[in-house]
């Protein structure tokens, strides 16, 4: 069984004070922070506020459990607009996509192309490394949302 301390990245360390980007802006404390994964293996991750569950839909002021019956996604084609949607609603303008530990989920192309036309910033990556990346930009003050898958 594979474990990751997300919490354990490295590139975590002194970013935060390079968050808001110019002088005045808003200091992360008054943004609504997204919940941090504080643990993750195969099956099951453990985020801040919200019950143990295998797979998770995350933004800025929460999360829940992700449905993927809600909005149709599978495997193939991969993750559907809809969800992703719900992370723009929620107020993310970075968006993390897992890929799953094996990086067996898609990502449908029109889900890239609704992200790419909101204009926010966008990162693919297998589950764990989706996960530090995710955190590590949560502790920056950063309002990013993730759809992360914790198995195949």
């Amino acid at each position: 069984m594979t474990t990751t301390d997300p919490t354990a990245d490295p590139t975590t360390a002194g970013d935060a004070g390079e968050a808001s980007g110019t002088a005045g802006g808003p200091e992360p404390s008054d943004a609504v922070a997204s919940p941090r994964v504080r643990r993750l293996e195969w099956g099951l991750m453990e985020v801040e506020g919200l019950a143990p569950g295998k797979d998770f839909a995350l933004y800025p002021g929460g999360g829940h459990p992700w449905n993927w019956a809600v909005h149709g996604t599978r495997h193939s084609p991969g993750i559907q607009p809809g969800d992703a949607r719900e992370l723009l609603e929620r107020g993310a303008e970075v968006v993390v996509l897992s890929l799953g530990m094996e990086e067996r989920l898609g990502i449908a192309p029109p889900t890239l192309e609704l992200l790419r036309q909101a204009g926010v910033e966008v990162h693919v990556k297998e589950t764990r490394a989706a996960t530090a990346l995710y955190n590590s930009l949560a502790a920056a003050g950063r309002p990013v949302g993730g759809l992360f898958h914790s198995t195949c």
